[in-house]
This record gives C-alpha cells, sequence and structure tokens, in this order.
C-alpha cells in the first residue's frame, strides 16, 4: 500500500484516494481523494498491522523525517513501568510551524512592523543550546557558525531573498505597553532576533513574536561597528565606545 504513495510531497500533490486511507496532519480531502497541504515525507501510519483498518497518510514538516510505512505497536494489556525515553534530537533545518523556536535577522523596519529573515528553525528543548560542530550532519546545523556569518555586515546579501520571511508586528513586539512601542527603537536592521512563530501566515511572510522575556535582539552591532552585549531588557552597550542603545532585548540564558 505504501508503494503506491510518493516518497516526498509537494502542497496540492494528489496521494490517494479517501477509500484506502485516513487524511492525516498537513494533509487535505478533496472530491474523495487526499492532497498534501504542505512539502515534506510522505508518512504512512498503521494502527494495528495486522488488522484492515486503513491507514493514516500525513505529510510532516521535518524533512529529515524518513518516509514509509509506520507501525504503531499495539499497546500492552498491563500497565508498563515507567521509563523515560530519550527524546529524539532534531535537526536544524526543519520548515517553520507554529510555536517553532526561529533565529532570525532583521532586514526592515518600518512603522508598524519588522520584516526579518529566517535562518535557523530551533527545537524548543534545545534553543538554548549551541550544539557541538564536530556532531551536526550539515552546514546547516551549526548554529554558532549561522550566526557568526550572519552578524557580518558584510554577509547581508541577496541571500536572505531565499529563505523564509516574517513579519514582527508592533503588537507583537512585547506583552505590556503595547501602545508605547516604537520600532526603531526596538529593531535595526542586522540585528539577530530570537522569536517564536504564531501564524503560518500567507505564502509570503510567517509571523513571528518577541513578547516574552526569554525573545528579543540576540546579536546586535551599535553604529560604531562593534557587537553590543545587554545591560538590561531594553538597552545594549557598545564595550568599546561606551554607548548604549535601545533594543527589545533577550533574557540571555
Amino acid at each position: 500500500m505504501a508503494s503506491t504513495l510518493p516518497k516526498l510531497a509537494i502542497p496540492g500533490q494528489q496521494l490517494g484516494s479517501i477509500t484506502s486511507y485516513f487524511a492525516g496532519p498537513g494533509t487535505h480531502v478533496k472530491n474523495a481523494n487526499i492532497y498534501a497541504s504542505i512539502a515534506g515525507p510522505v508518512i504512512i501510519e498503521q494502527t494495528q498491522p495486522s488488522s484492515k483498518v486503513k491507514a493514516i497518510v500525513s505529510v510532516s514538516r521535518n524533512l529529515n523525517t524518513q518516509p514509509g510505512l509506520v507501525a504503531k505497536p499495539t499497546p500492552a494489556p498491563s500497565t508498563p513501568a515507567k521509563t523515560t525515553a530519550a527524546k529524539p534530537k532534531l535537526r536544524y533545518n526543519t520548515l517553520p510551524a507554529v510555536d517553532s523556536i526561529v533565529l532570525a535577522r532583521v532586514t526592515r523596519v518600518q512603522k508598524r512592523q519588522a520584516t526579518v529573515s529566517i535562518l535557523v528553525v530551533l527545537d524548543a528543548s534545545s534553543s538554548a543550546q549551541i550544539p557541538d560542530s564536530s556532531k551536526t550532519a550539515s552546514d546547516n546545523d551549526n548554529i554558532a557558525s549561522i550566526l557568526t556569518s550572519a552578524a557580518n555586515p558584510e554577509n547581508h546579501s541577496n541571500s536572505d531573498e531565499l529563505r523564509f520571511q516574517a513579519l514582527i508586528r508592533k503588537e507583537d513586539v512585547r506583552a505590556v505597553e503595547k501602545d508605547r512601542v516604537v520600532m526603531d527603537e526596538m529593531f535595526r536592521v542586522g540585528d539577530i532576533v530570537r522569536g517564536t512563530v504564531i501564524s503560518l501566515g500567507d505564502q509570503s511572510f510567517y509571523y513571528l513574536t518577541t513578547a516574552r522575556n526569554d525573545l528579543g535582539v540576540v546579536m546586535a552591532r551599535s553604529e560604531a561597528g562593534n557587537m553590543m552585549f545587554p545591560v538590561s531588557w531594553k538597552e545594549m552597550r557598545d564595550p568599546v565606545t561606551g554607548a548604549a542603545e535601545l533594543r527589545k532585548v533577550a533574557r540571555p540564558f
């Protein structure tokens, strides 16, 4: 049954009929056929391998998910002892989803919103950790390398157009005194921002928020071109010149 389905799907691609499968996450039904709603690996979940119940076909947002048939084990009749299973480590080149933590570079600041280019999609459980570069599987997994390159003004090129674009609206910058937010005092072009996805938006932009203490600017350069360090939730300082600049600062870990 799995051999009739593609390994990877693109939005709008027909996957099968509702007479053979149930529609799962990442799919939709139209005219009795199941179509992919997003791009990603095609997963077929068989709840009970020995039964004749239809399998569930879905499309995963994680590009590192292995496509194909996945059989869910039948639960044991007795309650097993509690065990702590190791959570699989996600790669950092997954597609943005609602509640994803992302690192993005500010490319434009306007009166009502800031436009950012998403650099890395982080696993929420490890968003505060920078992995060992010797253990990463690809360049997309090396957060330290990406941020070092992104923070260099010389690398602010047309490559941003090839990344996922997102908007941070004025009302999503912080949780308090939203009417007093001045976007030029929250972000500057070139800042590296930690935010979370609140909406998939339209086909052009995701929507992010920084309205949490741990979200906001994590890396920024001063007007003199020096890397700054945070001194409060709304101010960063140039260690060379001593000048302070306003930002919506993320709480350091």
